[in-house]
């Protein structure tokens, strides 16, 4: 089985989808990039969340507990795999499997420069949206004004066969379509 999986590698540097620690992806990276002959790409996401002191904004791995490396696995296989925040490559058995370079590119030329992608969820009002957060969790309704002053939005919900207007959160809310005939 080794003897296979060995006749299977190249010396070629291809890309590898790599398995990082648990929110080490950046680490892994880092400890990667201090090595000639690997090329590291860690996409990641700027996203806002709820805090305490209100919505900020973060930077987290796009493929959580992943990475991808541009290495020859003949080479460098075991540096790669010992390296500091690296969990493995990921295999299909006992085959590793590179990753076309055409969809790193893509990926790249996606997020651009910086490897970076801003996701910010923008509402309007007549936007269609689920409760995600609090006791009206699962129900369905449409803005009817947004707060942008406190971060809040006014939606109209139909409850117990009435129709109310309800105050909540940005983040408690999910835009899922725009109403249409409305």
């Amino acid at each position: 089985m080794l003897t296979e999986m060995l006749h299977h590698q190249t010396a070629d540097p291809q890309w590898y989808c790599l398995r990082s620690q648990p929110k080490h992806e950046h680490i892994a990276a880092a400890h990667l990039r201090q090595f000639s002959g690997i090329d590291v790409f860690c996409p990641r996401v700027r996203i806002q969340r709820k805090t305490i002191r209100g919505l900020k904004w973060f930077v987290e791995a796009m493929f959580p507990n992943y990475l991808f490396a541009r290495f020859s696995l003949t080479e460098s296989q075991t540096i790669v795999h010992y390296s500091p925040g690296v969990s493995g490559i990921v295999r299909f058995g006992q085959h590793i499997s590179p990753i076309p370079a055409s969809s790193i590119l893509e990926l790249r030329e996606f997020l651009g420069d910086e490897g970076i992608k801003t996701l910010q969820f923008e509402l309007a009002e007549g936007d269609g949206v689920s409760i995600v957060d609090g006791p009206l969790t699962g129900q369905d309704g449409v803005i009817t004004k947004l707060l942008p002053a406190r971060d809040r939005v006014r939606v109209l919900l139909e409850f117990l066969g009435n129709t109310r207007e309800v105050e909540l959160g940005l983040l408690a809310v999910f835009r899922h379509t725009k109403p249409t005939g409305t």
